[in-house]
């Protein structure tokens, strides 16, 4: 071994390296570390049991009070009007018919038949009039309508809202013979019947004193004609359901009215007394111009 002393490092030097002192891995440890890790084993779904759902969850939650339908409307015991096409083809023929005799000339006969006292009325009816249910109903405080019906067990085919205070119209009652006109415009264009129109203006006894209005019947209307169904001539008073009610009592006067049509355009409603004796109390006019 030659040794240099020039400040490099000798070959003894350069090949002695420090050894490391760890230990030799036993082959059992050596095995487990060589060896790949594994994901852990799932079951596949086909191995999971399947059980059906129980009934209680198939049920859907229960409704609140708040979320319960409403209970049915009560059975009405009022019928349905008739068709308004059932007579038409009568009325046509007896228009036409009408036309034709009064084509004819006037013949006037030696003697003359005897004449009641009521004129044009026999039995308490007017001629050519159909006779019909109509009932005047209001608040004593409030206003009046008018219901038209083709008799008391039927439904209104007409339910009008006066502008006249209920009182305002007892009173004009009670002083004589009172006289309504309805009139509303004339559309050439429309083909309304003359009931369903909407809106008219009011005279009463030939003072003008608004617009009436023509309105849908609702559960009050048709409760208070269900109430009085039995009564087909008469007038009275209901007490309302509470003591402190702000419209007061509900009055009522139902009687028979002869309606007779004088052309697609006017109609007219007479009130008969019962007894037959007078003439009517009320006339309503019904004039489209």
């Amino acid at each position: 071994m030659r040794l240099r002393f020039n400040g490099r490092s000798t070959p003894s030097q350069t090949r002695a390296r420090p050894t490391s002192s760890i230990a030799p891995l036993s082959p059992l440890l050596r095995q487990t570390l060589s060896t790949p890790a594994r994901s852990p084993m799932l079951p596949s779904p086909a191995s999971i049991p399947m059980f059906p759902p129980s009934p209680a969850h198939c049920l859907p939650p229960p409704l609140s009070s708040t979320q319960l339908p409403p209970p049915p409307p009560p059975p009405r015991s009022l019928l349905h009007p008739s068709s308004k096409k059932k007579g038409t083809a009568k009325f046509r023929f007896f228009r036409i018919c009408h036309t034709a005799f009064r084509s004819f000339p006037i013949i006037s006969p030696a003697c003359k038949l005897p004449q009641t006292i009521n004129g044009s009325r026999h039995d308490g009816h007017i001629q050519g009039g159909v006779r019909m249910t109509g009932t005047l109903f209001g608040y004593r405080k409030g206003r009046v309508s008018l219901a038209i019906q083709e008799s008391s067990r039927c439904l209104p085919i007409l339910l009008l809202e006066l502008p006249i205070p209920t009182t305002k119209l007892l009173q004009e009652m009670g002083a004589g013979l009172v006289r309504i006109a309805l009139e509303c415009e004339k559309k050439h264009a429309s083909k309304t019947q003359l009931v369903d129109e909407p809106l008219w203006t009011m005279y009463c006894n030939g003072r003008k004193t608004g617009y009436g209005t023509k309105r849908v019947p609702i559960d009050e209307d048709i409760n208070l004609m269900e109430l009085l169904h039995a009564i087909s001539v008469g007038a009275g008073v209901i007490p309302s359901d509470g003591d402190d009610s702000a419209e007061g009592e509900l009055t009522y006067m139902r009687a028979h009215f002869e309606r007779v049509v004088g052309s697609k355009d006017s109609e007219t409603y007479y009130m008969m007394n019962p007894d037959g004796n007078s003439g009517p109390e009320l006339t309503i006019f019904f004039v489209r111009i």
